[in-house]
């Protein structure tokens, strides 16, 4: 459907739009639908097991691995709130949204990304506690400890995206109703207005710097205390233990970051750079980490990793017995 101008709906705001996920390749949107479906399968099963696996074994309802699988459940919901929509797009053209419902959309995508975040810090916290006061883990890092933070976490999302999502709600919007993008981004929908939005970019942009900021600071002192509290331990063994449990955390931290900073900078500075380019960028920061994540706390964590062939064998020794019964009954 092609966009209508600025000068034929100067007084129009318009209330449906059309997301037009990759502009350039909408003749070869069936060939998109394969990669990105597949990917999805992949980010939902491998998540969903690793979060099965934590919640069926006892001895990973500690703080640690509570976490990771909170930060798995809200990887899982950000792609949810994105994938399936791109995909019927992809699929069958659906590309139409209302302005609520594009509002909905973005709201929680930045919500489920907000969180995503704070739970980062939330490990920081506890594995700063496990390694510079070993002796008072267990009275620190409590399950009312974990609930208690994990309220701040939902309370501090919502505080920093509402903002951002009611300004989006006022602006007038009559310069197009095409979205060039694969979802509702704040910028992306910004751009077709036909005021002065001078106010949500500050806002935005204000919002998305504090955090930064913040919570690179933390990360960054957390992180620099327990390395130099784990040198000092006396044990190699337990040294090496809590420098490998650390890398995991800070790999995952590295991946969100960098993704996270390559998406906006080519956004903000990559002129030359085609809108299908910028939205695989956008689609490789908000997918990638998700796909990333349980793979790495599953090969790199010793204690899911055992857990998870546990069950694989226990499913395997469940289907033999009916395989065997299989073979028999065609003998």
């Amino acid at each position: 459907m092609p966009a209508r101008t600025h000068n034929d709906s100067a007084n129009v705001s318009y209330q449906e739009f059309h997301l037009l996920g990759f502009p350039g390749l909408q003749e070869s949107r069936f060939l998109l639908f394969i990669p990105f479906f597949c990917l999805y399968v992949m980010i939902v099963a491998a998540n969903s097991l690793l979060i099965y696996t934590v919640k069926v074994e006892r001895s990973l309802h500690s703080p640690m691995y509570l976490l990771i699988a909170l930060l798995l459940a809200t990887n899982l919901c950000c792609t949810t709130t994105v994938v399936p929509r791109m995909l019927l797009s992809f699929l069958f053209d659906v590309s139409r949204i209302s302005l609520t419902g594009c509002l909905v959309q973005m709201f929680f995508l930045y919500f489920f990304l907000m969180l995503d975040c704070t739970i980062l810090l939330m490990m920081a916290l506890d594995r700063y506690v496990a390694v510079c006061n070993p002796l008072r883990y267990a009275d620190v890092m409590t399950n009312k400890l974990l609930i208690q933070l994990t309220a701040m976490a939902l309370v501090r999302s919502v505080s920093f995206v509402s903002p951002v999502v009611i300004l989006a709600s006022q602006v007038r919007y009559c310069r197009s109703n095409i979205i060039r993008h694969f979802v509702c981004e704040h910028m992306a929908l910004i751009c077709l207005s036909c005021g002065d939005v001078s106010r949500n970019k500050i806002v935005g942009l204000t919002m998305r710097s504090i955090t930064i900021i913040f919570d690179l600071g933390f990360l960054l002192m957390s992180y620099s205390r327990i390395t130099h509290a784990a040198l000092k331990m006396a044990s190699g063994n337990i040294r090496h233990k809590a420098f490998h449990t650390c890398g995991t955390h800070l790999i995952v931290i590295l991946i969100f970051y960098f993704s996270s900073l390559s998406s906006s900078v080519v956004y903000r500075v990559g002129k030359s750079v085609s809108q299908d380019m910028h939205n695989l960028i956008s689609a490789i920061y908000l997918l990638v980490p998700c796909a990333v994540n349980p793979i790495i706390y599953g090969l790199r964590t010793k204690e899911v990793r055992q857990h998870l062939l546990k069950l694989f064998k226990r499913r395997g020794s469940v289907f033999i017995p009916f395989r065997k019964a299989a073979l028999n009954t065609k003998e």
